[in-house]
């Protein structure tokens, strides 16, 4: 026989917060065990942590070039070779008194060589002493009476930045001196904050489009980061 008697008022609204009350304790319970599960894989696959952390900081760098892209692609005066309107602009943060920054010098010359739409900008990051300030001083003074580019060869093809070095190559490019400039003092500190923020933790560092490379890569990686790059 069918029960006519009409449900309790309000009935219908306690069946509805039971039904939700249901569903909240079956998701928390599947999140308890998916967050399980995922914390016995990574203790068992702790390998891929590193990798992890390091997308996540590749990301975090992109997003920081991104927003700093017009300044970190701007040279300081002269402090530039390639095509004037490269599709693809390669930055080098140096140091003089970095052995891999003049290791690397080779590859980015090779890259000059070979790619007629390459630009190549190069930012001073002295971070190796008092002799890394000096030459970045002097390089800063080359590259506004637009002779950057034979001192970087000279200085380098020197070896150390030495106090004699240094004033024998900006002697021979025919610059008249070498002072720290209010101006110069400024791209030095701009340079430092954009480094830190692509978290630039030496030399040498590079930026190719939306990548940041860090320490001597080699040739191959820098070629592959511009081939990259004009393809994105």
């Amino acid at each position: 026989m069918a029960n006519d008697q009409a449900p309790p008022r309000g009935g219908w609204k306690l069946a509805l917060v039971g039904a939700l009350v249901g569903i909240l304790i079956g998701a928390g319970a599947m999140l308890l065990a998916n967050g399980y599960f995922v914390r016995s894989y990574l203790l068992e696959n702790p390998e891929i942590l590193p990798e992890a952390m390091e997308r996540l900081r590749a990301r975090e760098a992109a997003e920081a070039v991104g927003r700093n892209r017009a300044l970190i692609e701007r040279p300081y005066h002269g402090a530039w070779a390639g095509a004037a309107d490269g599709d693809v602009v390669l930055v080098e943060f140096f140091d003089y008194a970095c052995g891999f920054c003049r290791a690397s010098n080779a590859d980015v010359e090779r890259l000059l060589r070979e790619d007629p739409r390459l630009k190549v900008v190069w930012r001073e990051y002295p971070v190796l002493g008092p002799a890394s300030e000096q030459a970045a001083i002097a390089s800063l003074a080359a590259a506004r009476a637009g002779r950057f580019k034979p001192f970087h060869d000279r200085l380098f093809a020197a070896g150390r930045p030495t106090e004699p070095a240094i004033a024998a190559a900006i002697q021979a490019v025919g610059v008249a001196g070498a002072e720290l400039t209010d101006e110069a003092r400024a791209e030095l500190q701009r340079n430092f904050e954009i480094g830190r923020a692509i978290g630039a933790s030496g030399t040498p560092t590079f930026v190719i489009g939306d990548r940041v490379l860090q320490g001597a890569v080699g040739y191959e990686a820098l070629k592959e980061a511009v081939e990259a790059a004009r393809e994105s």
